[in-house]
């Protein structure tokens, strides 16, 4: 069941307004491209899986600064739910331009302890759940609209434990260009972000503080990622600024490799 929570009317003149449909919103990197967007003029669908709460913050931040927001709860895996988020976006705002695809599960095992069941709920948020949302967005993304996938550094860092999630990543990764090219002469574009350590909940939980001060430490800018310098990236990257660049995997990391 997708349920639906409103915390702000859109006028007629906002409907023709870009509209942007961020997954995994409530909380993280998502919440702060929510809010980065929101900040950027556009009105911004706030989907998110469980928090419904986190979700409404999230929409009542945007709205109390006269931004426009709706939260929209969808199971990114699920197609009937993703095809109903993408239906909420155009009935309140006229229309989809941006989709970020920010949700995402992380999970940490040395791949002789992995619990198979724990893969394949990585392998369904984080691999299916990008091919039902950038389905979705390759069918309903207006002229000059962009689609924004998730990844992670660890793709090329290669760090112990994270096998499950880096291969689900890494296939994110392979589909990029391939998206991209079958959009040809739509003016639509795609690309990954994968970001390094950022400090999110996600991140941060199950680390002690000694692997949080020595991941800080690997970038030569010596510190962790906000969620809001990853924000400013999928701003860019959806902007009409940002628009030539197509196909691609952008590592915003600090200087990782």
């Amino acid at each position: 069941m997708t349920t639906n929570h409103q915390a702000h009317a859109p006028t007629a003149a906002s409907a023709a307004a870009r509209v942007a449909v961020v997954t995994g919103g409530s909380r993280g990197i998502g919440r702060a491209v929510c809010e980065r967007l929101a900040r950027d003029g556009l009105a911004v669908v706030v989907n998110y899986a469980r928090d419904a709460a986190a979700a409404e913050e999230t929409v009542a931040a945007i709205t109390a600064t006269g931004g426009r927001a709706v939260c929209v709860r969808a199971d990114v895996a699920d197609e009937n739910a993703v095809t109903a988020l993408f239906d909420r976006a155009e009935q309140e705002f006229g229309g989809v331009d941006v989709v970020v695809n920010a949700a995402g599960r992380l999970a940490l095992s040395p791949i002789a302890d992995l619990d198979l069941g724990v893969l394949d709920a990585v392998l369904r948020t984080n691999l299916r759940g990008t091919f039902v949302v950038a389905r979705s967005a390759a069918r309903r993304l207006r002229a000059g609209g962009s689609f924004v996938a998730f990844s992670t550094s660890v793709v090329a860092t290669q760090f112990p434990a994270y096998g499950a999630y880096a291969a689900s990543k890494a296939a994110v990764e392979s589909i990029t260009l391939i998206l991209a090219r079958e959009l040809r002469g739509r003016d639509i574009t795609v690309n990954t972000i994968a970001p390094g350590p950022t400090a999110t909940d996600l991140f941060l939980d199950g680390k002690t503080p000694e692997q949080i001060e020595q991941l800080a430490r690997t970038p030569p800018l010596e510190r962790l990622g906000t969620p809001q310098d990853i924000a400013r990236v999928a701003a860019f990257l959806t902007s009409p600024e940002g628009h030539w660049i197509n196909g691609q995997i952008l590592r915003a990391n600090g200087g990782m490799v």
